[in-house]
């Protein structure tokens, strides 16, 4: 296919001279794909493994995809040049990456697709594998959404009680499809998935609920921690202090908006962006990262003016697009007092660097990190509500404290994890395989 892009000419020939049977391929689109797949490729490379590393190409810029491949050290082998609506990047994905699939199956070997969490690549590229009867390893399988019963809620914006409701795992239910399309994607996702490495027990007991083998499903801890914690012993080497000095010396809090179900809806949007307006002019120091969505919503529903306003007029607001460099995002988070996102990946870094999070969203891929006290929810339909949230959770000693959930060396639990299934089975196994009959 002439979309597709390979480093080496000889793709396929040096695929076909390695006497090892299994190609393991790691597949990246996103940034928080390269945060957490980069440390299994890693892994893999160090222990010899054949491995390849597949880019799809959804995020192509600078700041989003070419710095953090710069900044670890990697270049994908091939890449699909993705491009188009949603349904086209689907579509595309689907076709490119399985005819590569399919062209390393006719020099007969074994493709282990690894795909992270619940991305578009994640459900697309399972698809691709399992159409040439190759299953995955699904990074980060399982993350499900729950929501807590607000209906069961009559304490107003009393944060100390809200923080212990939602401590409380039977104050949740499940069947949310937001984020959107996140949810879908990893659902279908795990229908393709051989191995499902799981971050923690509660994502388990999702993954067993939904019917599928009990052991090929893994509670391994998350690979985000590892990125965390190699950046933060990267920490003497960020820039960003120089950019925005402000930020050397903490006490801030980090807005992330860019959600799609945020970002084009009005109230929503407006809820979150009040919160932090009424922040900056108590004088609270707020940095907001504008990503492309977020520009897009500021612009769409008249606040784009107002923003560059606010910039221009208050020292203790710091309005800066999306940093490319990952040991900037972390070196700064250590600093803040609290991080108010509707990020998914967020969720999980405050937890590995014990600082408060507060989720802009109805409910939680991550609700692990709430039941376990470090994350307060704050539905983006009450700016009150969310501002209050976010002054609860400033540098909240309980909420710092809170144990540590994702875990340490994980890309090497999960290769090893990997390694004892392949040395025993199939990843794609056959019915009388999976029966042991």
């Amino acid at each position: 296919m002439q979309e597709i892009s390979y480093k080496s000419d000889s793709f396929l020939e040096d695929i076909a001279s390695s006497d090892q049977k299994h190609v393991h391929v790691i597949m990246i689109a996103t940034k928080p794909d390269i945060i957490k797949q980069v440390p299994l490729y890693k892994e893999l490379k160090s222990r010899g493994h054949l491995v390849i590393l597949g880019h799809t190409g959804q995020h192509y810029d600078e700041n989003l995809s070419g710095g953090m491949l710069k900044e670890f050290g990697v270049e994908p082998d091939f890449n699909l040049n993705v491009r188009g609506s949603s349904f086209e990047v689907v579509s595309q994905i689907i076709g490119r990456l399985g005819y590569v699939f399919s062209e390393i199956k006719k020099i007969e070997k074994v493709v282990i697709p690894y795909v992270h969490g619940d991305t578009t690549t994640a459900m697309a590229a399972s698809n691709a594998g399992y159409c040439n009867r190759f299953a995955s390893v699904h990074v980060e399988a399982g993350i499900r959404t729950l929501t807590p019963i607000f209906k069961n809620w009559k304490f107003g914006n009393d944060m100390q009680k809200w923080r212990e409701y939602l401590m409380d795992r039977d104050n949740w239910e499940a069947g949310s499809q937001e984020p959107y399309p996140e949810q879908f994607n990893t659902r279908c996702s795990e229908a393709a998935t051989g191995i499902h490495l799981a971050p923690v027990e509660l994502v388990r007991e999702f993954i067993e609920n939904e019917g599928f083998s009990k052991d090929r499903i893994f509670v391994v801890g998350n690979s985000v921690a590892d990125a965390t914690y190699e950046a933060l012993d990267r920490a003497d080497q960020a820039t960003v202090f120089e950019r925005h000095p402000q930020l050397a010396d903490g006490d801030f809090v980090r807005f992330c908006i860019h959600r799609g179900e945020n970002c084009s809806n009005e109230k929503r949007f407006r809820a979150i962006y009040d919160a932090m307006k009424s922040l900056i002019l108590d004088g609270r120091k707020v940095l907001l990262i504008s990503l492309f969505k977020t520009e897009s919503a500021l612009k769409e529903f008249g606040l784009k003016e107002e923003v560059d306003q606010l910039d221009a007029e208050h020292e203790n607001f710091i309005y800066s697009p999306v940093w490319p460099e990952y040991v900037d995002v972390i070196a700064a988070m250590n600093k803040a007092a609290v991080c108010a996102t509707d990020s998914g990946s967020m969720q999980e870094e405050m937890n590995v660097m014990g600082v408060p999070c507060v989720t802009l969203r109805f409910g939680s891929d991550r609700p692990e990190s709430s039941i376990n006290g470090g994350n307060l929810i704050a539905p983006p339909v009450d700016s009150e509500f969310i501002k209050s949230a976010v002054e609860y959770a400033w540098g909240n000693a309980d909420m710092r404290s809170v144990p540590k959930l994702y875990g340490k060396d994980v890309s090497k639990v999960c290769i090893d994890t990997v390694e004892q299934v392949i040395k025993d089975q199939n990843v794609f196994r056959a019915e009388e395989e999976r029966l042991n009959i």
